[in-house]
């Protein structure tokens, strides 16, 4: 007999002793004391013992670690922040051991679930500007860098754009122990300190933008899209930077377009988009591949005890020839160029792995993040196995907001790869420069220019050198709810 439930988003975790006849099955578990206040904590422990992929790697999530529920109970109190709780019970997560060492460095939490849900759908708060931050030489003082600016936001109605750059907010210098509070923190409106770059010297000016983050914030991944005639060549370019699935609609009406455009090459610009949605990824492939449904796209490996209980037919994603809800426009193409750099995660290096046994991947810029691994959106809902349902919201536990995006598995390609933690090695290595970022979309932006020589076999005397390259330690993106998350957000078919 089939099941089917769903793997939604969302958060917030507890589970029970005893399984259910639903949906994913566990074995016995222990039970904490009813008058210990450790809700959060025991839910958090209970998710992850069934779902983790690394469950069978941590000795505090073994199905044995407990012999009592007294043992259980003072285990749990021995934590009594949920975050830390929940941050030590993952495989070596680098928010304990460091980056360096780290095994698991993406699995993220969110006090508030409905703040993750909506995250996960392109919702946030933002003002709109998307910024890398990098080092001012060994003094532990920041820079900022404008990346681009969302449409339709409060940074796109300012004066301000790619390109630019600042260095105090509210009149104090950003560092690497203040930029977080000062550009991510409560505040709603902050005054950006703009400043400039010459001969490799970053210096204070006296303009300053105002900025105000908007509720709800909706962010259209599709950034640019629009159809090149270079030497007659017909190039699609796609700017796309968050893999949504609430927009695979519009993604399929740019490729419509595409196809009337007559397009014959692709570049897939990729550089700051940090994943999102499996399905979404492969429905993308499909737009850029072909709508065969016998080929292979991806295969997902789970923990032992989850992978058992899964089919074969969930186990296993195809190339789609529908949305759900249209055809396919698909440009077929026998080769793509992707510009990725290491800020392209999780769903957009699934692109790359996942077209490469049937197509050319020409990548274009730096190595890319290394995140192989994917997550669902856990809640209190152990009826649901934790699962977030939107249809269930009456039933996750009122007393626990919490909510859980931990890695649960791998993707593999149609060739059995999946071993990229490492990143993926750029084909032609070229870096963003400070000096020089460009507009985006323009056929001078030095790594789309590279794309398109590539593409046209043109001869003409462009200078790629960096001068100064765009190095930063973190962005804007990686301090959202949705981080560089990739999420399953299909119904879970059981055996």
């Amino acid at each position: 007999m089939k099941k089917y439930f769903f793997l939604f988003l969302g958060l917030s975790l507890v589970f029970l002793s005893c399984s259910n006849d639903d949906g994913i099955n566990n074995g016995p578990t222990p039970n904490p004391d009813p008058t210990a206040d450790v809700t959060s904590q025991n839910f958090m422990w209970q998710a992850m013992n069934l779902w983790y992929f690394w469950q069978a790697d941590v000795a505090d999530l073994a199905d044995d670690r407990f012999t009592t529920n007294a043992e259980y109970t003072a285990f749990l109190e021995s934590y009594p922040d949920p975050e830390n709780f929940y941050y030590s019970i993952c495989n070596n997560h680098r928010n304990i051991v460091g980056n360096d060492a780290a095994i698991d460095r993406f699995s993220f939490e969110n006090e508030d679930y409905k703040e993750l849900v909506n995250s996960l759908s392109g919702i946030s708060q933002s003002n709109g500007l998307e910024f890398g931050l990098g080092l001012i030489g060994d003094t532990g003082d920041v820079f900022g860098y404008v990346q681009y600016i969302l449409p339709n936001s409060d940074a796109s109605t300012k004066d301000i754009q790619r390109g630019e750059f600042f260095t105090r907010v509210d009149g104090t210098q950003l560092t690497v122990s203040n930029y977080r509070n000062l550009l991510f923190g409560d505040n709603s409106t902050y005054t950006l300190g703009m400043a400039t770059i010459a001969n490799n010297t970053i210096s204070d000016s006296a303009k300053e933008v105002v900025l105000t983050k908007i509720e709800n914030q909706v962010e259209d991944p599709i950034l640019i899209a629009e159809t090149l005639d270079v030497n007659g060549t017909k190039v699609a370019y796609l700017m796309y930077n968050r893999f949504l699935s609430s927009f695979n609609e519009d993604l399929n009406t740019v490729f419509a377009q595409f196809v009337a455009d007559g397009a014959t090459e692709l570049v897939l610009d990729m550089r700051y988009n940090p994943g999102g949605s499996v399905n979404t990824s492969r429905l993308l492939s499909s737009m850029i591949y072909g709508t065969n449904t016998s080929d292979v796209y991806i295969r997902q490996r789970w923990n032992a005890k989850v992978q058992a209980q899964l089919s074969d037919e969930f186990l296993t994603d195809y190339f789609a020839s529908s949305t759900g809800s249209s055809a396919i426009n698909s440009l077929n193409l026998s080769r793509v160029f992707v510009i990725a750099t290491g800020d392209s995660a999780s769903a957009s290096e699934l692109v790359m792995n996942g077209l490469d046994p049937y197509i050319d991947v020409i990548h274009i810029g730096e190595t890319t993040s290394g995140k192989n691994e994917f997550s669902i959106t856990l809640v209190d809902d152990p009826g649901n196995s934790f699962i977030y349902n939107s249809d269930r919201e009456g039933n996750i536990n009122s007393q626990n907001s919490w909510g859980l995006q931990p890695l649960v598995g791998r993707n593999e390609n149609a060739d059995g790869f999946s071993d990229y933690t490492s990143g993926l090695v750029p084909d032609i290595v070229l870096e963003e420069d400070l000096t020089n970022l460009g507009v985006l979309g323009d056929v001078n932006e030095p790594l789309l220019a590279r794309a398109l020589q590539e593409i046209t076999g043109g001869s003409a005397k462009i200078d790629f050198t960096v001068k100064m390259p765009a190095k930063h330690f973190t962005s804007s993106r990686l301090h959202t709810p949705i981080k560089d998350n990739m999420y399953l957000d299909k119904p879970l078919q059981l055996n």
